[in-house]
């Protein structure tokens, strides 16, 4: 067989892995687009639930809960961004099986196995961060916020010649608003895919838990810096996004620990783990430590 024959035979299989991803992938748009055209035609239903964070401290402080539109087109483009949040999370399973019927072809019955609980797991720690974020921190972080707010006292008697109280109260834009939510929720949700994500570099063995315990002063400057870029300046929601990714990381520590565990005791009962050399090299480092 000539060279351009063997070519020819190597290039066919990934011309049809290509056929397929590109499949898969118009597949997975149509999805989107379906979610977020249903999304669209409830988008004010949508955006009112998103409101309740922001409703119930302006509430709490007895203030009318109202947003404005400081242009025109701001309230389609707050509908379309209603419809793209609402149609990536209609249409996420879906995309998700697209991927693992790409990907899953490849793998061993063991892979297949070991790779198909982070699947699920994955949505599951998103919808987890985002809860998190809409129904604790989004509340705090605007209840810090609207504390700056300045009221001036109504019917009070000016003085000749004096100026009256100031009053500086909030009159919120609806896309700004979004726009500060949607941050959050997608904020949160990422970081709790640290869990996810380290656990899967463990079981490949890119990671181990000694490594992890030993980069954790590093990895707690990193958290810090991620605290400061993706939340607004305020101290109590930085520290609150600090606490929660350094205790997913440490919980991470944990998990790759578990699957490191459990990969020794396979080891030891398919017989590639040998104790007695374990042993010996335990002496023998011992040895050269005292020399």
């Amino acid at each position: 067989m000539s060279n351009t024959d063997e070519i020819e035979d190597s290039s066919a299989p990934l011309i049809e892995h290509l056929t397929e991803l590109r499949t898969r992938l118009i597949h997975s748009v149509v999805a989107f687009l379906i979610g977020m055209i249903i999304c669209f035609t409830v988008a004010t239903p949508l955006f009112n639930f998103l409101t309740q964070p922001l409703c119930e401290v302006l509430t709490e402080r007895g203030q009318d809960c109202g947003l404005i539109f400081i242009s025109p087109q701001e309230g389609f483009f707050v509908a379309i961004k209603v419809s793209l949040l609402g149609g990536f999370i209609l249409a996420f399973p879906y995309i998700g099986m697209q991927m693992w019927r790409f990907v899953a072809p490849g793998l061993y019955r063991s892979e297949k196995n070991a790779f198909l609980p982070f699947m699920l797991a994955s949505p599951f720690m998103f919808l987890l961060g985002a809860s998190f974020a809409f129904y604790v921190v989004t509340p705090l972080a605007y209840d810090f916020f609207l504390g700056f707010q300045q009221f001036g006292t109504e019917g009070e008697a000016v003085a000749e010649g004096a100026t009256a109280p100031l009053s500086v109260v909030f009159q919120g834009s609806a896309q700004e608003y979004l726009n500060l939510t949607i941050k959050f929720i997608v904020a949160f949700g990422l970081c709790f895919q640290l869990p996810v994500l380290l656990t899967l570099m463990g079981k490949a063995g890119l990671v181990s838990a000694q490594g992890l315990g030993e980069v954790r002063k590093y990895a707690v400057v990193a958290i810090l810096v991620l605290a400061a870029i993706v939340t607004p300046p305020d101290v109590i929601t930085q520290v609150i996004l600090f606490v929660v990714v350094y205790g997913l990381y440490e919980i991470s520590i944990f998990l790759v620990a578990r699957v490191e565990k459990k990969r020794e005791e396979q080891l030891r009962a398919d017989g590639y783990y040998d104790d007695e050399a374990e042993a010996d090299d335990d002496m023998m480092q011992d040895y050269d430590d005292t020399k």
